[in-house]
């Protein structure tokens, strides 16, 4: 599975902890697939005033086996992916031609979100999810309107689950997360404070950690049970991280029905009380 993601999500994903000199040659390959495709390593080399090793522990560090695989991933995309469909939005288009560009920026970001699923490690998610006794969502800002979705769908489902908007009792679930407990952190940077100290707290408590991030080398990455990936582009008036809500929102209700699945019975009976209890709101 791992090897659909292209060069290019790959370089994305891992840009922003790259080195400066990992920069300048990624910057370069964006800038360069065509001939990169074609080129041998040495050719590479020169035209980076860089050795070859460097290159080849660059596609490493890419988590390629080498320069041949990094080459074989490249021919197989092909150059279509140096195009940008986001393109720039300016007040010249009309209301219309912004709709759709929206549009198409969202498409694009769930297929390349689909291009990082990892099948082993959406398996441990659900694994890890189905198996829990608690679920707590973490996220404020942004992610916290995720994390605030996936509580109301995963209500519906057998499993307790929480999670609050306020920080300090988001702060109080974690502390009382244990061992059989999981904890689904959502953070577009895997930087923030809080993300972190929420990580911490349930690390500390023995609680599994699912991640939901755009950067898999982010602190919060790193102190993860599994993570999973959510990719986006920024474009006019509308952020990278703003655009990472629909591929995160994707990401869970994925995780939601596969775990009703997974026990499907309990799930029915969760799901008819719910459903009762609903019915209620509802003019006859």
């Amino acid at each position: 599975m791992e090897k659909l993601q292209t060069v290019r999500m790959r370089i994305k994903t891992r840009y922003r902890d790259m080195s400066v000199n990992d920069k300048l040659i990624a910057d370069y390959v964006l800038s360069n697939m065509q001939f990169v495709s074609t080129a041998s390593i040495n050719e590479i080399a020169e035209e980076l005033k860089i050795s070859t090793s460097t290159f080849f522990q660059f596609t490493k560090r890419l988590g390629y086996e080498g320069f041949k695989d990094f080459k074989i991933s490249l021919l197989t995309e092909g150059t279509a992916s140096t195009v940008n469909l986001n393109k720039t939005i300016s007040n010249l288009n009309s209301p219309y031609g912004v709709t759709i560009k929206v549009f198409e920026s969202s498409v694009k970001a769930l297929e390349d979100t689909k291009s990082t699923l990892n099948e082993e490690i959406l398996n441990n998610a659900i694994e890890i999810l189905s198996s829990s006794d608690s679920i707590c969502f973490f996220g404020l800002g942004g992610s916290g309107v995720v994390a605030f979705d996936a509580y109301q769908k995963f209500l519906r489902s057998p499993i307790p689950c929480n999670y609050s908007a306020d920080y300090h009792i988001q702060l109080m679930y974690a502390s009382f997360l244990t061992e059989k407990g999981c904890a689904v952190i959502i953070s577009h940077t895997g930087l923030s404070k809080e993300s972190i100290e929420f990580a911490k707290l349930v690390k500390e408590r023995g609680a599994h950690i699912i991640a939901i991030t755009s950067y898999p080398l982010s602190p919060l990455a790193k102190m993860a049970d599994v993570v999973l990936i959510s990719i986006a582009e920024e474009m006019t008036y509308r952020s990278e991280s703003f655009a990472s809500r629909l591929t995160q929102l994707a990401i869970i209700d994925s995780l939601f029905v596969n775990v009703m699945y997974k026990n499907e019975q309990a799930a029915k009976q969760s799901l008819k009380k719910i459903n009762y209890a609903v019915s209620k709101t509802k003019l006859k």
